[in-house]
C-alpha cells in the first residue's frame, strides 16, 4: 500500500469519511460473518487514508455486507450449494454493476451470460479494467442507468427529452398570448 505513482498496487481511499464508512462496514461484517484477513486502517509515511484488503467469510446472502455497495477493499464470501444458487444470490440484490464467473464449463458461461443480471459481465477474467471507448461500462438497477459510459447511448444522459403535443383545430390560434 502506498502512493500509486510509486508502483504500489493499492492506493488510499478518497477521504476520512470514506475510510470511516468502510471501517463501519467491517464492524458490521465482524457480527455478520468471520473476519479472515485485514480489517484495519493503515498508516503510511506518505499519509493518506489506507485500509487493509479485508475478507469476511460465512456471510449470509441477506446480510448487510451482501446487500450494500461498500466501494472499498472489502470482500464478503457467501457459501452456496450450486452454480445456480450462486447466480440466485448474485442476482438477489438491488445492485448490478459488474459480475465475474470463472469456469471451464462452457454451459455455465452461457448460463451466466443469459441469467447474471449485471451491466458488465466478465467471463474468466477480472471484473475491473473496462477501457473507455473500447469497452462501455455501466450497471443495472441502483448501480447505474443501464447506459454505458463510453458507449453511444451515454451522450443522451446529458440531454433532456421533451414531449410536446398540440391539439389541431380549424379555429385560428389566439393572438396576444
Amino acid at each position: 500500500m502506498g502512493d500509486p505513482a510509486q508502483n504500489n498496487y493499492m492506493g488510499p481511499v478518497i477521504n476520512k469519511a470514506a475510510l470511516d464508512s468502510m471501517l463501519g462496514y467491517i464492524d458490521i461484517g465482524r457480527k455478520e460473518g468471520r473476519l479472515v484477513a485485514g480489517g484495519r486502517a493503515v498508516s503510511t509515511p506518505e499519509g493518506g487514508y489506507f485500509l487493509e484488503p479485508t475478507v469476511i467469510a460465512d456471510v449470509a446472502p441477506d446480510a448487510t455486507l451482501a446487500q450494500e455497495e461498500i466501494f472499498g477493499p472489502v470482500l464478503a464470501i457467501i457459501k452456496v450449494d450450486s452454480f445456480e444458487a450462486g447466480l440466485q444470490v448474485a442476482n438477489d440484490t438491488e445492485y448490478g454493476l459488474t459480475g465475474a464467473v470463472y469456469t471451464n464449463d462452457r454451459s455455465r458461461l452461457n448460463q451466466a451470460r443469459a441469467e447474471f443480471h449485471v451491466g458488465n459481465l466478465y467471463l474468466n477474467r477480472k471484473c475491473t479494467g473496462a477501457m473507455v471507448g473500447a469497452h462501455p461500462f455501466g450497471g443495472f438497477n441502483m448501480s447505474g442507468t443501464d447506459s454505458k459510459a463510453g458507449g453511444p447511448d451515454y451522450l443522451y444522459l446529458f440531454t433532456q427529452a421533451k414531449s410536446v403535443a398540440e391539439k389541431l383545430t380549424d379555429k385560428p390560434a389566439p393572438t396576444g398570448i
